[in-house]
């Protein structure tokens, strides 16, 4: 099945899945009503540490990139829920909802690129 990246702020009526929050924190502006969702995994985000550091730099992102994935490879947790996800989008459309501005340059891009490969 699919794996949909898509951005909370922008809806698309027509994408039908399970709707996943990937983002640590809540999205800003958006209720609960709103975001619709099935589940959140703030457990698969950056670390605060990394995503603070990364400060959503395009010029990082090749850095950011690389420790992100090195974080869900090494934490038992983000293990988990990447695991979680990879299951869910074998039966089911998957949309991972994230919150970032930059549509090209944030860790859903990276997630989304990890679950598309056959493992970690």
């Amino acid at each position: 099945m699919p794996i949909v990246l898509q951005r909370i702020y922008h809806e698309n009526p027509q994408t039908e899945g399970r709707r996943i929050l990937i983002d640590r924190v809540w999205p800003r502006g958006i209720s609960k009503e709103k975001a619709n969702l099935d589940c959140w995994l703030k457990e698969i985000a950056p670390s605060p540490d990394l995503r603070k550091w990364f400060g959503h730099d395009p010029k990082k992102f090749e850095s950011f990139k690389q420790a992100y994935q090195n974080e869900i490879k090494q934490h038992p947790e983000k293990q988990r829920s990447f695991k979680e996800l990879k299951e869910m989008a074998a039966d089911e459309t998957v949309i991972l909802l994230y919150g970032a501005k930059d549509e090209r340059h944030n860790h859903a891009v990276v997630l989304y690129e990890m679950l598309n490969r056959q493992s970690l």
